[in-house]
């Protein structure tokens, strides 16, 4: 691990210096609390934390709550307050509480970072100009243009050659990329005001250590004290927990632990709090610097903390060539890049800019805490309208007699105007249908809709109520008690159900519908099911079927059993105008010159070739065919006399089954056949896969199938076609017990040499289902 973590904690440690003495100045802390906050962020965050690659520090984030802080109450009783916050943090992360941080909006959180962003970089721009910053942001605001007219000196050159270098460093080759752009633009300012002879502002590191002292209570109100230390553990702690989520993000290696690493910046930050370093948080700048470096293991951040205490202790005098302006200037470009466009863009997406431009702007003009407060605030507000929010539509159905009503969404009381506004347009005397797929309704939603549903039917009119999700309003309306939650979503009973698997014999619908006999099913079985149609799917189809009126242009001709098992459309995710669907028992295809003639398939093939111009014909079997079943059977009937001359048709079928030795054998290996566990039954329409092996019957059933293919190479327009390369044939078998569907290999077959069925093919009637 140290071959990749070595060289990545030295990437990092050349980062993390100059960011830290820059969060140092903008904090109004000793710089020496910077590079504090380094070494135990690296040592101690980076040892117990829960993230294997995170690095922790200062963070820019926190540079206006501290800066207040020392304003406040100076900078020993800072150091209390971090230390009591990092108390706090590790109480949170023994009480695994570490993942309820995320239920804060990200959009509170980038516009937070975005405002104290522009902060900094508004106070530290007069830094870099040769003035100081004022007390507020607006006052830097309206106190820049006159910071810029006024005559500068040499130390202004050094804040824009720093400025410079930081802009023009990503556009450089990679080799000159290698080493980071924070510690090029300094040493290049260091280096331009020592070679010219600038007057600039020197850093003083020994001087800072002189400012060191124990951390001591703080003096004043203790409501303001507690709430200085709720404030610091929950910005450094939802800070690092995001890092961590947006770090795992970046490698593939192990998960964050989220209470490991809340206790773990806890720790942290009482360490930092009694060296008297500034408060501690995840931050993604090292973090990422850190993953693209190669680091695998948390040795690497360990290690940046080492490198960070050798250079404060052996080579803190080199800091002194630094210029403060050129400090400056770099706290000012990282502050305009903590405002991310692509945070913003990715919040427009979820409709989340209004949250993040009104957090960014009360950080910038109220202050940090006023600014995350109004931020929650909006993003409660916003939330609270989209569980709320319902969407209801009422229009006309063709002729104007009937009128459908959607209401969709939670139906509660702050949508009851746009509901009564809505079903107010629907005229008096018709008959509407009233479809309710709601999740929740609450009491002044159920008496707008039950008042309007009475003043309707008094009117002469007739309301349907159609409940897709939840029976709210029946329940309501029967009075019965309603529970006071959202009710999840259920599977609808809808059109790919059984008519006998939607009947309820209850009001219970949270209860699987009874299964009947077909026998049982109500004569108007059909018509509510075209009422359906009419009410659900038609609008939603009519505009692509009215694009289709006046021609079709199928892609395949799909020839499959008259069984009703099967439903083409179903099984193969089509819809209308995609397959021309010929249906017959037994998916049977009848060869060339085969008596007794027939030609509705042959015609069906004619035209879907020659008119239609379909590219692919595809052969569907299915598990469990009473056709097989009464070829299998051999037993002759003379009770369907028709069935009995159409099943002749098989009879290559039979004979293909029975010269491939499976009647006999019913080999359950395969055998070579490519229809069993072998190499020709491949699942999700891909060969290769295995099919489970159903008997004799499941194999007759496939091979029927692959027999078929080969009957339609009788016909001499399809035989040309398919040599020609313009046309496909395609099997495909139906496990209706397993509702799968599996692609067949017809080249691992052997083919019968017979052209005709034989005359005395043993038929019988099917026993079950075609």
């Amino acid at each position: 691990m140290l071959r990749h973590d070595l060289p990545a904690s030295l990437v990092v440690f050349l980062v993390a210096v100059p960011l830290s003495l820059g969060i140092a100045a903008a904090s109004g802390a000793p710089l020496m609390a910077g590079l504090v906050a380094g070494v135990v962020g690296g040592v101690v965050a980076g040892a117990m934390g829960g993230s294997v690659v995170q690095v922790s520090g200062p963070a820019a984030g926190l540079a206006l709550v501290v800066a207040d802080l020392v304003t406040r109450y100076g900078w020993p009783a800072t150091c209390m307050i971090t230390l009591l916050a990092g108390g706090l943090q590790v109480m949170l992360g023994v009480l695994r509480v570490a993942r309820t941080a995320l239920a804060v909006s990200p959009a509170v959180v980038h516009g937070m970072l975005a405002g104290v962003g522009v902060v900094i970089a508004l106070s530290q721009a007069h830094v870099v100009l040769g003035g100081s910053p004022r007390a507020s942001a607006l006052e830097n605001i309206a106190g820049l243009p006159g910071q810029i007219a006024r005559e500068h000196g040499e130390a202004v050159l050094a804040g824009l050659l720093t400025l410079a270098v930081l802009i023009v460093w990503p556009r450089l080759p990679q080799r000159v990329r290698s080493v980071p752009a924070p510690l090029a633009a300094l040493f290049s300012a260091a280096a331009a005001a020592a070679l010219l002879e600038w007057e600039v502002t020197r850093i003083d590191l020994p001087a800072s250590l002189s400012q060191w002292s124990a951390p001591a209570w703080p003096q004043g109100d203790w409501h303001g004290i507690a709430g200085a230390v709720v404030l610091v553990a929950l910005l450094a702690g939802v800070e690092s927990l995001l890092c961590s989520v947006a770090t795992d993000k970046l490698h593939d290696g192990e998960r964050t632990d989220l209470d490991r690493e809340l206790t773990a910046q806890g720790a942290a930050n009482i360490v930092t709090g009694a060296l008297g370093g500034l408060p501690v948080a995840g931050v993604i700048v090292r973090s990422t610097a850190n993953v693209r470096a190669g680091a695998r293991s948390r040795w690497s951040t360990v290690l940046h903390g080492g490198w960070i205490l050798l250079f404060a202790v052996g080579l803190g005098w080199t800091v002194a060539f630094v210029p403060m302006e050129a400090l400056a200037a770099l706290l000012v470009f990282i502050g305009l890049q903590m405002v991310n466009v692509g945070h913003v863009r990715n919040l427009h997406g979820h409709r989340e800019v209004p949250v993040y431009v009104v957090t960014l702007a009360g950080v910038v003009l109220l202050g940090l805490a006023e600014g995350v407060l109004a931020g929650l605030g909006l993003a409660a507000l916003l939330a609270l309208r989209r569980l709320t929010g319902v969407t209801v539509q009422a229009r006309p159905e063709p002729g104007g007699r009937r009128w459908h009503v959607l209401i969709d969404g939670s139906l509660t009381f702050l949508g009851v105007p746009r509901l009564t506004a809505e079903l107010r347009a629907v005229p008096a005397g018709t008959e509407v249908d009233l479809e309710l797929n709601i999740d929740f309704m609450d009491n002044a939603a159920f008496e707008a809709v039950h008042a309007w549903r009475q003043e309707h039917e008094r009117g002469g009119g007739t309301v349907h109520v159609d409940e897709l999700h939840d029976e709210w309003y029946t329940m309501a309306a029967s009075g019965a008690r309603l529970f006071p939650a959202k009710t999840p979503l259920r599977i609808p009973d809808r059109w790919w159900l059984p008519w006998s698997h939607r009947r309820r014999r209850g009001r219970a619908a949270d209860l699987p519908a009874p299964v009947r006999h077909p026998a049982e099913a109500a004569p108007d079985d059909l018509m509510a099911g075209a009422r359906e149609f009419h009410r659900r799917t038609a609008p939603l189809i009519r505009p692509v079927l009215h694009g289709m009126a006046r021609v079709q242009q199928p892609s395949h001709l799909f020839i499959t059993c008259a069984d009703s098992r099967v439903v083409p459309n179903l099984i193969t995710a089509s819809g209308p105008g995609d397959l021309f669907t010929v249906r017959n028992i037994g998916n049977l295809v009848p060869r060339r010159g085969m008596t007794p003639a027939d030609d509705s398939v042959t015609a069906a093939i004619e035209y879907a070739t020659g008119v239609l111009g379909v590219r692919t014909i595809t052969v569907c079997g299915h598990s469990g065919c009473g056709a097989m079943a009464a070829l299998l059977g051999g037993r002759a009937t003379g009770e369907l006399p028709g069935l009995d001359r159409w099943l002749r048709h098989g009879g290559p079928s039979l004979a293909r089954f029975v010269a491939d030795g499976v009647g006999e054998t019913g080999r359950a290996d395969g055998g070579g056949d490519g229809l069993g566990t072998g190499e020709g039954c491949g699942d999700d329409g891909h060969a290769g896969g295995g099919c489970e092996d159903g008997g004799p019957l499941d194999r007759l059933c496939r091979l029927n199938v692959i027999q078929q293919l080969d009957n339609l190479r009788t016909h001499p327009r399809i035989d040309r076609l398919v040599r020609a390369g313009e046309l496909e044939l395609v099997g495909l078998y139906f496990d209706i017990g397993t509702a799968r569907v599996h692609m067949l290999d017809r080249t691992a077959v052997p083919a019968v040499a017979s052209t005709a069925a034989p005359t005395a093919a043993p038929t019988a009637a099917p026993t079950a289902a075609p």
